[in-house]
């Protein structure tokens, strides 16, 4: 043997193996902690499906089925393609007059606040779209949505507005 060569040792027993184990110790620990930053980026799902992204929190309280809404959105289908849009334009509705997974997604939402939902075709129009729209049946749904306004109770003024007032009593 020359001066210049260095004798290697023998690896230990086991030496390769706990290498290997130490990589995938480090794989799995970097795939969960991607996993968990990215909850955010995941949403909420409900309990029907419904799946509601917060982009921008809101503030105050959240929408009820019998309050009045104005908003902003943009619709599409899966593949992307827009059908409707209120074009920048904010729409008054009525938070319980909206198709399911539409009303139960605004009672997770706040005013000032903007959201992407996305919902399944069975809380969306399933099998019967409206006639004549771009949705195909079956279509799962996605909004974008940007809460301008809430009026608490909307709709119960407007029942009440709609009703005739009861006729004066005589006098006795």
């Amino acid at each position: 043997m020359s001066v210049s060569q260095v004798p290697l040792q023998p690896l230990k027993r086991g030496s390769v193996s706990k290498l290997w184990l130490g990589i995938l110790l480090l794989v799995a620990a970097a795939v969960l902690l991607a996993w968990v930053g990215a909850g955010s980026l995941r949403g909420e799902t409900t309990p029907n499906g419904v799946t509601i992204r917060t982009v921008k929190a809101g503030e105050g309280a959240f929408i009820k089925p019998v309050d009045g809404v104005l908003l902003e959105y943009v619709g599409r289908l899966e593949d992307g393609k827009e059908f409707d849009s209120s074009r920048g334009q904010p729409v008054p509705m009525i938070a319980g007059q909206v198709i399911p997974g539409f009303a139960e997604a605004l009672q997770k939402m706040q005013k000032g606040g903007s959201y992407k939902i996305h919902i399944p075709a069975a809380l969306a129009y399933g099998a019967s779209p409206p006639e004549g729209s771009p949705i195909p049946p079956n279509a799962n749904l996605n909004f974008d949505i940007s809460i301008v306004q809430i009026v608490p109770n909307a709709a119960l003024m407007m029942q009440q507005q709609q009703q005739p007032e009861a006729a004066p009593q005589p006098g006795l």
